[in-house]
């Protein structure tokens, strides 16, 4: 039977190969579900309630893929995405969460309908490389920067903005551990990674979080609720009460982007909320910046882990491609609708065809153990953010890589990539990273006589960035 759905013989694998495949890519993968309800809770959400989300979110969309396109891709809620979601759309933008995961939920619809027609193609071939390049390279700083301010690596200073924690002047067992822990997770992934371990960053949290345990013990690290700095020690005896809690938080989640009256922006007098706030130019530019990092993310990571597999035909196209992009932006909406950001193929699917992954049963090894991992959330919830700090320095690490293929010795590429870089940690904010690379693009190639470079479509993005600016 399982032959037959996903053609084991024809692609030369077996039930094993593909099982094993499947749990290689859950291992590499399931530090996202540590991850992401630390980040999206900076918008409000609920831990609990992000979890599960998550982790059903990845099932969907991993048998989606398995469905309509039998590749071993598997999917959850990408890296970067949700930190614009909770830090730029919640945060400086000041929207409610459930906004923002309304527009979230019409991305994935966009992303739908584009990918049964000719026009994402045409949008995708719009936009230069250097700037599609520029923006993982962005968003890989972007995430640094949060990983090392939530670590407390990284603290405010009126002279400077922000600075190293000045070790000597902290309180050494709450915020000066923290930040060493935080710095020694770092160390402890880098040389998993070195050493080729296939759950690196999974096992890299772990190793901190047992790091703070022993110091907890030790009594180096002394908790301080009242201060931020929590116990680092699981509570078992309250396991299934935590579980409980967990499952209530995922109905305030689940189809609250529903809900009109929580659509909201701002507070006091000058608030706004409603169906107003859909049709403005705000909305456009937030679910134009899901949408744009969503697709550029996604046919990246597409084209990436199918090169290591040698799935691309003769032509350099992958078969069966409209399938896994239907797959995607499908599981981007159902997300949406079960309380979590974006949700894209992960580029660590690439674990798993290293393992020899060749199906779609893969993707569903990895989609039934990310269902059964709703059973272990409390421990996830668990652990501390220091220990999960050190997973988003490596993911930025691993994004930045992509800068090596930006043309930096042509002004007229490099400097618009350059700009949509820094704009982002620097303005703490991933959509004007990509509108500051936009618009910079489109003038400097526009002013140096190379009009036509410029693609119509870059120029009415162009148009519409500058009166975001202008009139907001």
């Amino acid at each position: 039977m399982l032959d037959k759905l996903f053609h084991l013989r024809e692609n030369k694998t077996t039930v094993r190969t593909e099982i094993v495949a499947g749990l290689t890519t859950f291992m590499t993968m399931a530090y996202i579900l540590a991850v992401n309800p630390g980040i999206l809770s900076a918008a409000g959400m609920p831990k609990g309630g992000v979890l599960v989300a998550t982790a059903l979110a990845a099932f969907v969309g991993s048998v989606l893929m398995a469905i309509f396109a039998n590749y071993p891709f598997v999917l959850a809620a990408g890296m970067g995405l949700n930190a614009y979601f909770a830090f730029t759309v919640c945060g400086d933008m000041g929207y409610s969460w459930q906004f923002a995961l309304l527009a979230v939920f019409v991305e994935g619809l966009v992303f739908l309908a584009l990918s049964v027609t000719s026009v994402r193609e045409s949008i995708f071939n719009a936009i230069p490389l250097s700037l599609k390049k520029a923006v993982s390279v962005g968003i890989g700083l972007f995430i640094t920067l949060i990983a090392l301010k939530t670590a407390g690596v990284l603290v405010a200073d009126q002279a400077t903005f922000i600075k190293l924690v000045p070790f000597h002047s902290v309180p050494f067992h709450t915020a000066g551990v923290v930040a060493v822990l935080a710095l020694a997770g770092v160390v402890a992934t880098a040389l998993l990674l070195a050493r080729r371990v296939k759950a690196a960053i999974l096992l890299g949290i772990i190793a901190t979080w047992v790091l703070g345990i022993v110091a907890e013990l030790a009594g180096v690290y002394r908790p301080d609720p009242a201060s931020g700095f929590f116990s680092t020690l699981p509570k078992f005896g309250n396991y299934f009460h935590d579980l409980g809690n967990t499952f209530r938080e995922f109905w305030t989640t689940f189809g609250a982007l529903f809900e009109p009256s929580k659509w909201t922006h701002g507070s006091g007098e000058a608030a706004r909320s409603g169906w107003p706030l859909v049709f403005s130019l705000d909305f456009f530019v937030v679910m134009f910046a899901f949408f744009f990092v969503d697709l550029f993310d996604t046919l990246g990571t597409l084209i990436g882990v199918s090169l290591k597999g040698r799935f691309l035909d003769k032509q350099g196209r992958l078969p069966r491609i409209s399938g896994a992009l239907y797959s995607d932006s499908i599981a981007t909406s159902v997300g949406a609708v079960f309380g979590t950001s974006t949700t894209t193929t992960f580029v660590e699917s690439a674990s798993g065809v290293a393992a020899g992954g060749k199906t779609g049963l893969t993707a569903v090894s990895a989609a039934v153990l990310f269902l059964a991992s709703i059973l272990f959330a409390p421990v996830f919830l668990a652990i501390p953010g220091f220990a999960t700090a050190p997973a988003l320095v490596v993911v930025g690490f691993m994004m930045m890589t992509a800068v090596s293929d930006i043309d930096f010795s042509d002004p007229c590429e490099g400097l618009p990539a350059f700009l949509a870089i820094v704009a982002m940690p620097f303005f703490y904010s991933i959509s004007d990273g990509i509108m500051f690379g936009v618009i910079s693009y489109t003038l400097v190639n526009l002013l140096s006589g190379k009009a036509k470079k410029v693609s119509p479509v870059m120029y009415v993005l162009t148009v519409l960035f500058v009166a975001k600016y202008a009139l907001l």
